[in-house]
């Protein structure tokens, strides 16, 4: 009768660690993505929009950058919710979208790369 309660807990606590977002890691899992997106006080829009304060922002709104028909009439403003969906399956949030990515399916790799790119204010501003 006690097992159960603890072995219920146990699963709980490796479950809520593996979803510990680590920012620095998530630099590791952006590397991937400076191919075609930049971060920082001079970052600029390139193959991809520029991620400064990407959290909180509309989808297609970086000023400038040659947005798809899909991505500019998206109703989606980027949470960690919505980002992490969308790098999960591109494709499949925004059908339409030009991202040439088939997306990240490693969870934790998300919730870092998340972690990472929500230190970046919208002015490219690291927070210490």
């Amino acid at each position: 009768m006690f097992r159960i309660p603890l072995a219920l807990a146990f699963c709980l606590s490796l479950a809520a660690g593996a979803q510990a977002q680590d920012a620095g890691n998530g630099e590791r899992v952006f590397a991937a993505c400076k191919l075609c997106h930049q971060l920082g006080v001079d970052a600029k829009s390139v193959a991809g929009p520029e991620l400064n304060g990407i959290i909180g922002r509309r989808a297609g709104a970086v000023a400038g950058f040659a947005y798809s028909a899909a991505n500019k009439s998206a109703d989606i403003t980027w949470t960690g919710e919505t980002l992490a969906a969308f790098l999960r399956d591109p494709k499949g949030v925004l059908p339409g979208n030009k991202m040439l990515y088939a997306g990240l399916k490693d969870d934790q790799k998300i919730a870092d790369l998340i972690a990472f790119l929500r230190q970046y204010d919208a002015n490219g501003r690291k927070a210490p």
